[in-house]
């Protein structure tokens, strides 16, 4: 119960440590230290403001679909630079909304934040019943297959990890 108190999210608060320790590349004392008092503080004064428990069922397929993000990630900056450094006629920009089968805000949240991150598209909106994504790709051959593969490597593990305790 002390534990709680003090440590109300443990998973971001190792998060946020590591992050700290990545940006800042180093492992020196100091930024250690450091690290680790905002990642302690931070979720703790922010606990009341996060209106629900969230609780991780399956942490295995959460790591892989870091990997899977990050792959993307990579290959995204690869294609973009060559659409952006060829001809500018070959782009077809586009809109698209994808109807969401994830209910749980914050898997709906790292949904759009994941899309967001992957380069050459953008997520724009959410409806106010949040069961659709608007989203905008800067080059977009076939739109139900880019759906198909959101939908399939981003939306399909995120419902598989988070749940509402």
């Amino acid at each position: 119960m002390i534990f709680k108190k003090f440590l109300p999210h443990p998973i971001l608060t190792l998060a946020l440590w590591i992050i700290w320790l990545l940006l800042n590349n180093t492992v020196a004392a100091g930024h250690v230290v450091l690290g680790l008092v905002l990642a302690i503080f931070i979720p703790w004064l922010t606990a009341r403001f996060w209106p629900e428990k969230v609780c991780i069922k399956n942490p295995f397929t959460l790591l892989k679909f870091l990997g899977v993000v990050l792959w993307d990630i990579l290959v995204a900056n690869i294609s973009v630079a060559k659409l952006i450094l060829g001809k500018n006629d070959k782009l077809k920009p586009g809109f698209f909304s994808i109807n969401l089968d994830i209910n749980n805000p914050l898997g709906i949240s790292l949904l759009a934040n994941t899309i967001s991150l992957t380069p050459g598209t953008v997520s724009c909106d959410l409806t106010p019943d949040r069961r659709q994504l608007l989203v905008h790709a800067l080059h977009v051959e076939d739109i139900e297959s880019t759906i198909n593969d959101i939908k399939q490597r981003y939306e399909k593990p995120l419902m598989e990890v988070f749940t509402t305790c």
